[in-house]
């Protein structure tokens, strides 16, 4: 499976990851759309976020610690929330959208 981004096809895994990052605003719309995820302004920030700290890191933080680095983008955000901007788990289907690698682990860090 791969995404199809400005007619370039790129690679992922099996769980449909990219295999490198990218990113471009096209690839979170066109996975988001594959995940059957509207998004919205939060959405956004989220992916930010998870880019932000795969560039600094070299890889995405874990569900607990998401949680915590978010409250300065979303003060207020929970972990409710989080699962209503990302159903099947805000780690890993947030780094998903947001066009980074899978995650270690459970989730990353």
């Amino acid at each position: 499976m791969g995404y199809t981004v400005n007619g370039t096809e790129l690679e992922t895994d099996a769980e449909g990851y990219l295999l490198e990052p990218d990113y471009g605003d096209e690839i979170v719309q066109v996975i988001a759309a594959a995940e059957g995820i509207a998004l919205t302004d939060d959405h956004w920030k989220v992916v930010n976020y998870l880019r932000d700290e795969y560039r600094e890191h070299g890889h995405t933080p874990n569900f607990r610690a998401m949680l915590k680095g978010l409250e300065d983008v979303l003060p207020g955000c929970d972990s409710k929330a989080l699962y209503a901007l990302f159903p099947t788990g805000p780690a890993k289907q947030g780094a998903k959208v947001a066009g980074l690698p899978q995650p270690l682990g459970k989730g990353g860090y």
